[in-house]
């Protein structure tokens, strides 16, 4: 299969690159627009999360999210469509949030924003901003509605193929006989956690919005391999040895297996942020010190993607009760997770994270509680 990394040095690959290829394009017709800005709606939790963007010059917004139903005006766009002008933002907006005081701390003075939909359902905003007092025209209104649509339809595009992968492991897992071994709520909560932990890596870490929600999305799918592990394996309470613990770990194997397979059958070899996902399924059980398997790699041979969705997976089977455990309270679960930093397993940087973020996981887990105590294996 042709890897993404094959593609010319000069071809845009992500989807924030082919975004400012756009902007490029854009700015022929429309001078004046500095910035683009997506963010995407995730309505489990009624947020608007920022995505992508295309900044010309100044600070861009990054790791922001702002609950959908606490803006009238953004509400209303996303319900009846159509599109929100502000011409002197200074005058027109009030800086009652972190966006807002962002926008005019940075000088934009007009804006335009523009929801997006896909199949009839609202996906996400788009805005349109300039350092300009009144900037955009009539015409260069229609224009910028114009772009908003291939904007939208290349952000679209990419997001229904990952969810299209999403959909074909839920149909596995089906045919399965829905063998129960990651439950729903798990699956909310670790991918949860692991947005957590990549937001507060990224300034740092100069991750983008785009990385963060790829982490998210791709989180659940880390374990798609085990609809290939027998049910006396797969289900059994208590720890496993020997050549059923070896079976076990052909899952990882047997997961990127899955994916390639799934990749070449929805035709989704040009998905550019495909080996993120494989690197997610290839090495989520490895560990630093190089004791994790299949292949034992160690250190910055395990991509960082893979290192978050480890410690995210491990807090959730550590706080989760089953059958032959009760939950862990949260005090022991991240002491534990220390112990598996000073025994150079665990990240140190992605564990601290999340101990940052503690306050909020408590939020996750409250809100994906689940009932159903049927064993998984680590």
């Amino acid at each position: 299969m042709d890897r993404p990394e094959q593609r010319a040095a000069n071809e845009p690959t992500s989807l924030g690159e082919r975004l400012a290829a756009l902007h490029r394009q854009l700015l022929a017709d429309v001078p004046h627009v500095d910035r683009i800005g997506c963010a995407l709606y995730d309505p489990k939790d009624d947020l608007l999360k920022t995505f992508l963007h295309s900044t010309l010059a100044g600070e861009a917004l990054r790791s922001y999210e702002y609950k959908l139903s606490a803006s009238r005006s953004l509400l209303d766009l996303a319900r009846r469509g159509g599109r929100r002008l502000l011409t002197d933002i200074p005058a027109d907006l009030e800086p009652h949030n972190a966006h807002s005081a962002w926008v005019i701390e940075e000088g934009y003075r007009t804006s335009l924003t523009i929801p997006m939909f896909g199949q009839g359902v609202f996906t996400g905003m788009l805005f349109f901003d300039s350092r300009r007092p009144n900037a955009f025209s009539g015409t260069e209104q229609r224009q910028l509605e114009l772009f908003a649509n291939l904007i939208s339809l290349l952000i679209a595009g990419e997001l229904l193929s990952i969810r299209a992968l999403a959909g074909s492991v839920d149909v596995a897992r089906a045919f399965c006989d829905l063998r129960d071994f990651e439950t729903g709520t798990h699956l909310e909560r670790m991918s949860r956690y692991a947005r957590l932990v990549a937001q507060e890596l990224a300034p740092d870490r100069g991750l983008t919005d785009e990385f963060v929600e790829l982490v998210f999305l791709f989180a659940p799918l880390h374990d798609v391999g085990k609809i290939g592990i027998p049910d006396h394996i797969l289900l059994r309470p208590g720890p496993l040895a020997g050549e059923d613990w070896e079976t076990m770990k052909t899952h990882v194997d047997r997961g990127c297996a899955v994916i390639d397979q799934m990749i070449a059958d929805l035709a989704l070899r040009d998905l550019p942020n495909v080996v993120l996902l494989r690197n997610i399924v290839e090495y989520h059980h490895e560990f630093l010190d190089g004791s994790g398997y299949p292949k034992g790699v160690r250190g910055d041979a395990i991509p960082l993607e893979a290192r978050i969705v480890t410690v995210a997976d491990v807090f959730d089977a550590l706080t989760s009760p089953r059958p032959y455990k009760p939950a862990w309270p949260f005090a022991e679960a991240f002491a534990e997770l220390d112990r598996m930093v000073a025994a150079g397993q665990l990240d140190a940087a992605v564990v601290a994270a999340l101990h940052r973020r503690a306050a909020e996981a408590r939020a996750v887990q409250d809100r994906y509680r689940d009932d159903r105590t049927k064993p998984r294996r680590p």
